[in-house]
């Protein structure tokens, strides 16, 4: 993880100082919530930025009292009995679903120098050299399990609350060993440089492709567009390829008795040979309308892989995304995001999930963010 204006190697370090008196603060446990005197106010949140100012004292989270109670700085009474840590962490888990994580998290934080704060997410972080009080949070932060899966829906929302509040949305997820893994997940404005002119003419549906026969139309389109894929002076066109071509005038399509197929014609019959082809045909489409260059992701697990531009054949830079169209109701599981974020990056590239939104195509980056 690095906030903003930081890169290089990372610095690990201690935590933000605060008051240390003799004897701990003594706070009582209710309901979620650990309430402590005045005392505290001056000594946790004005020192260490812990917890939040209420009338007659201080209300920490079980997260942040986990963390003090650890480190002998409060302790904690529940029903007029003394906690040990233990005590209090098995009372913490039973009150509050996912605790175990969410401490884990928290006190990673911590001890690498931020100040945490609960927030519209699990927590709100500071940048170094920021505190509550003084300086605007960076990162909304959601702790998940290695082993939760995670509809789209919930990376979503929290990824548009915190755009609209002017933060990043990091993802912290727990492992069975309680390593952590940070990502980033934001929304993307994907745009290209490559305003085509595309010629065509007739080409032929085979059984799951489009043969277009003639060799200028062919080159030209391959050339100018970087559609489709040279065979022996031929252009072979996939299915999505070719119904965005259709849709856009440049080519006409016709089956192998040679009987002229519309555009409702041909994605029924796309649809025959392709179960998602509605779902990539819309992100084909949006992308190539952002003068983007679109081409297969298959040999990086995605459906596609993307181009700001190509300049011609014997030019092909390195795509800059891999981008994977999913369905309102997608599922992630946390073991997949990994190995396709781990891909992606091994190979240069920025990990995107493709979703529709009101109509629209919107784009979900997720990447890797190293502490």
């Amino acid at each position: 993880m690095r906030p903003r204006g930081l890169a290089g190697q990372a610095e690990h370090l201690s935590p933000p100082p605060f008051f240390m008196s003799e004897d701990p603060i003594v706070g009582d446990l209710s309901k979620d919530k650990v309430l402590l005197g005045r005392v505290a106010t001056e000594e946790l949140y004005e020192q260490g930025s812990f917890g939040r100012p209420i009338d007659g004292g201080l209300e920490l989270s079980l997260a942040e009292a986990a963390y003090l109670l650890d480190r002998g700085r409060i302790g904690v009474r529940f029903e007029g009995k003394d906690l040990d840590f233990r005590s209090f962490f098995e009372t913490a888990t039973a009150i509050e679903a996912g605790f175990e994580f969410r401490y884990v998290v928290y006190k990673d934080l911590r001890e690498r120098g931020y100040y945490v704060q609960p927030g519209v997410t699990d927590f709100r972080v500071y940048p170094r050299g920021g505190k509550p009080g003084k300086t605007p949070a960076e990162f909304y932060v959601q702790v998940i399990s290695e082993r939760h899966p995670i509809s789209l829906q919930e990376l979503v929302e929290p990824t548009k609350v915190a755009r609209q509040m002017r933060k990043r949305l990091m993802l912290a997820v727990v492992d069975e060993e309680s390593d952590i893994t940070f990502y980033e997940a934001r929304e993307r404005g994907l745009k290209g440089e490559m305003k085509i002119e595309a010629h065509g003419g007739t080409a032929t549906l085979l059984e799951d492709r489009v043969m277009l026969w003639d060799p200028d139309s062919s080159e030209r389109l391959h050339e100018e567009g970087f559609y489709g894929k040279p065979v022996g002076g031929r252009l072979q066109l996939s299915l999505v390829e070719s119904a965005y071509l259709i849709e856009k005038g440049v080519l006409d399509v016709v089956d192998r008795s040679g009987t002229p197929l519309s555009l409702d014609e041909f994605e029924k019959r796309a649809r025959l040979v392709e179960n998602d082809f509605d779902m990539k045909h819309r992100v084909y489409r949006d992308l190539r309308d952002r003068n983007l260059v679109v081409k297969t992701g298959f040999k990086f697990g995605s459906h596609f892989r993307v181009y700001k531009r190509v300049e011609g054949s014997k030019k092909v830079p390195h795509s800059e995304y891999l981008v994977h169209s999913v369905p309102d109701d997608y599922v992630f599981h946390l073991p997949v995001v990994s190995r396709a974020v781990r891909l992606a990056h091994s190979v240069r590239k920025q990990m995107v999930f493709a979703y529709a939104d009101e109509g629209e195509v919107r784009y979900l980056e997720i990447k890797r963010l190293k502490p």
